[in-house]
C-alpha cells in the first residue's frame, strides 16, 4: 500500500511552517491549507515533525482515519 499525507483541516492553523521546512517542495500553501504533491515527496516527515498542532501524519492509503 502507498503512504499518503493526511492533513487534519480542523487542526491546521495554516501557519505553513510545513511548507517552509519541506526540502523537496512537495507542500504548497493554499486557502484550504497545505497541498501535498506525492511525486515530489521523499517521505522524510520533516513536515510532520515540524507541525505545532499535529495536523499532519502519513497513513497507508485506505487506512481508517
Amino acid at each position: 500500500m502507498a503512504r499518503v499525507l493526511e492533513v487534519d483541516r480542523n487542526k491546521c492553523v495554516r501557519c505553513f511552517g510545513c511548507v517552509s521546512v519541506c526540502p523537496t517542495g512537495a507542500l504548497t500553501a493554499s486557502d484550504e491549507g497545505p497541498q501535498w504533491n506525492s511525486e515530489k515527496c521523499k517521505y522524510c516527515e520533516a513536515c510532520v515533525k515540524f507541525c505545532p498542532v499535529g495536523a499532519l501524519k502519513f497513513v497507508e492509503q485506505g487506512e481508517e482515519k
